[in-house]
């Protein structure tokens, strides 16, 4: 076992007694970018697969192909929305429709 001189640790344990725990630990932005980018990137195209695969399992299978399509359009209906909240562009949309049914002051 190799002794480590205690004058080489003067620096470490400066640098710790001068920051707060976590300012050592965190020296970065937190943030839920990468969960966000990992969800849209794996987590959303395996979802719709099974979804759709699910659909044409249940009731492809069966003949009954209105209510396949009935499915499909809510599927379609669920997409929109998550589309919607994904890139940002609900609150534009919300605006626009607020502003047909609003008067203008002026």
């Amino acid at each position: 076992m190799t002794a480590v001189p205690l004058a080489a640790l003067d620096p470490i344990a400066t640098f710790v007694m001068t920051r707060s725990p976590v300012t050592v630990l965190a020296q970065t932005d937190l943030n839920t970018d990468g969960i966000r980018e990992w969800i849209l990137n794996n987590l959303l195209p395996l979802l719709l697969l099974t979804v759709a695969l699910l659909l044409l399992w249940l009731g492809g299978g069966k003949g009954d192909n209105a209510g396949v399509m009935r499915r499909v359009g809510g599927v379609f209906v669920a997409l929109a929305i998550i589309g919607l909240a994904v890139s940002g562009t609900g609150v534009d949309i919300g605006t626009f429709i607020a502003g047909l049914f609003s008067t203008s002051g002026g």
